[in-house]
């Protein structure tokens, strides 16, 4: 059954920013800044069953990808380099996360569709910094995001400010984000996002959406 919830836009077009989705937070034989195996292997799925859907339905998928030249691009923030040097941070290998030509700067291949765009230029936790994301969606007409990825208390919650005060509506799909900093950080930003920022709902919710999908689903 269809649901109508307003996104405040008349005529939502979406697209899918799903936020480092990549071997280095989620593939744990390379992970330089994992997330817990049980967290990564339930993001990975509930990203793939949205993806499908969306793919199905004309809605694209946009992975973003952080990647850095070097350990200087990276060191230049004080407060990452302050959490390098201590040994109980979630970010203490943060020097070395995600270099180009790691293995970590690839996104996880079973959430990967030809289909799909990729940015793979973002640096900091805001995806929308330095990156030609804007541009892409605007020249696409897109008014209205889908956002899934890690981590929620981060990179998500900060792409979800930029975009909020960029006038796009908004959904955070509540199953599809995540955070290696723990359950507690997870949950709070998700309660900043709805406050302040955007819809919290998840996969079902975002499926029964009036109006999301561009078309009917693909018959079976």
């Amino acid at each position: 059954m269809k649901s109508a919830v307003n996104l405040g836009v008349d005529h939502p077009k979406a697209a899918v920013v799903a936020i480092d989705l990549h071997r280095g937070h989620l593939d744990m034989a390379v992970a330089t800044m994992p997330t817990a195996p049980d967290v990564a292997a339930r993001v990975i799925a509930a990203n793939k069953r949205l993806f499908d859907w969306c793919r199905g339905n004309g809605i694209p998928v946009i992975h973003q990808v952080t990647s850095y030249r070097d350990a200087e691009e990276i060191r230049v923030n004080p407060f990452w380099r302050a959490g390098a040097e201590n040994p109980n941070s979630t970010r203490k290998n943060a020097m070395r996360h995600n270099i180009i030509g790691g293995p970590g700067c690839t996104v996880m291949p079973q959430l990967l569709d030809p289909r799909d765009f990729i940015v793979n230029t973002k640096k900091r936790y805001d995806c929308f910094l330095a990156t030609d994301l804007d541009f892409l969606l605007r020249s696409h007409g897109i008014n209205t995001l889908l956002i899934t990825g890690v981590n929620t208390n981060s990179c998500v919650l900060a792409t979800t400010t930029a975009a909020n005060v960029r006038d796009y509506a908004l959904i955070v799909v509540e199953d599809c984000v995540d955070s290696m900093d723990g359950p507690e950080l997870h949950a709070a930003a998700l309660a900043c996002i709805r406050t302040a920022f955007g819809s919290v709902m998840n996969t079902d919710a975002v499926m029964a959406l009036e109006g999301l999908a561009a078309r009917k689903p693909n018959a079976a």
